[in-house]
C-alpha cells in the first residue's frame, strides 16, 4: 500500500515541500542577495534544472529495473522485521530522533567520502564546478552520484529499520536544507549565529564551495552542522571573506560549468 503523508502520496509530499522551499528561497535571494552573480540566473538555471531532469530520468530507469529507494527499503525491512529499530522496543518519538540523526550522519559521511575517493570525486565535482551558488545549486548533482546515494541510503535504512514516515520526513528535510544552505541569501548576522550551532546556514556552506582546497575540505554538513565541529572540519569563515572568495573549482574558472553538456560529460574527461 502506498505511503501517505497528510493524505497525499509520499512522493507528492516530498515534491511539494521541495518546490515550496525552492520558491521561497528563490524569492528571498532575489530580495536579499549575498553575492553578485557571475552568470545570469536564466543561464545557470537552465543548466541546473536540466541536470535535475536528467537525475529524475536516470533514477526512474534504475528504479524500474531495481525497485529500491530509501522509503521502499524502510517498508521492506519493516515487513521482514529487519534492522535495529524493528528488533528493539523504543517509543516512536525516540526512534524517530535517533534515526534522523543517524541518517544525517550517514549523509555527512557520504559527502566526505565523495571528496576523498577519486572516482566519487570525479562525479561530485560537477556540483562544485558551479561558478555561483543559489537555490538551484542545491540540486546540481550528477545522475551517477544521485544513484549512488540512493543505494547508500537504502542499505543504511535496511540496517537501521526506521519507520518509513521517518525516512520521508528526513529526505524532505535534507532536500529542503540543501536548497536553503546553497541559496545566495544574506541572513541577518544574529540569525546566522543563532542557527549555525545546529543547522547549516548559507554562509557556513558557502565556505565549502571555495576554490581553495583546504576550505573545500571543510563544512560537509547538509542539514545538521554538529558533525563538522565534532570531527574537526568546521571552518567559520572563508579566508578572503564572502565577497572576495572565488566559488568553484580552481582549474575550471573559465566558461563551461554553466553549460549542460559540459556538466554531464565533465566526470568522463581526463
Amino acid at each position: 500500500m502506498p505511503l501517505e503523508i497528510f493524505g497525499v502520496a509520499e512522493s507528492q509530499f516530498r515534491l511539494g515541500s521541495f518546490i515550496a522551499i525552492f520558491v521561497v528561497m528563490a524569492i528571498l535571494e532575489t530580495w536579499l542577495p549575498r553575492r553578485k552573480r557571475r552568470h545570469s540566473r536564466t543561464r545557470r538555471w537552465t543548466t541546473n534544472f536540466a541536470i535535475l531532469a536528467s537525475d529524475f530520468a536516470a533514477v526512474s530507469l534504475v528504479t524500474i529495473a531495481i525497485p529500491v529507494t530509501a522509503v521502499i527499503a524502510a517498508m521492506w525491512a519493516s515487513d521482514r522485521g529487519w534492522g535495529l529499530f524493528n528488533m528493539v522496543d523504543l517509543p516512536f518519538w525516540l526512534e524517530a530522533i535517533i534515526a534522523f540523526v543517524a541518517l544525517d550522519l550517514l549523509i555527512w559521511t557520504q559527502h566526505l567520502i565523495t571528496h576523498k575517493i577519486p572516482i566519487l570525486w570525479r562525479f561530485h565535482r560537477v556540483h562544485h564546478a558551479d561558478h555561483d551558488l543559489d537555490a538551484s545549486s542545491g540540486f546540481r548533482f550528477h545522475p551517477v552520484e544521485i544513484i549512488f546515494s540512493i543505494f547508500v541510503k537504502a542499505i543504511a535504512v535496511v540496517a537501521l529499520g526506521p519507520a518509513a514516515i521517518v525516512v520521508v520526513v528526513f529526505e524532505a528535510a535534507v532536500n529542503g536544507s540543501a536548497v536553503f544552505n546553497h541559496a545566495n541569501l544574506k541572513l541577518p548576522p544574529a540569525l546566522d549565529r543563532f542557527l549555525r550551532p545546529v543547522i547549516v546556514t548559507p554562509d557556513m556552506h558557502r565556505v565549502h564551495h571555495s576554490e581553495i582546497r583546504r576550505e573545500t575540505d571543510s563544512n560537509y554538513g547538509f542539514f545538521l552542522s554538529i558533525w563538522d565541529r565534532a570531527f574537526g572540519v568546521y571552518r567559520d569563515q572563508p579566508e578572503k571573506g564572502h565577497d572576495g572568495m572565488v566559488v568553484g573549482l580552481r582549474d575550471h574558472q573559465q566558461s563551461g560549468p554553466e553549460k549542460i553538456g559540459w556538466a554531464l560529460l565533465f566526470p568522463f574527461r581526463k
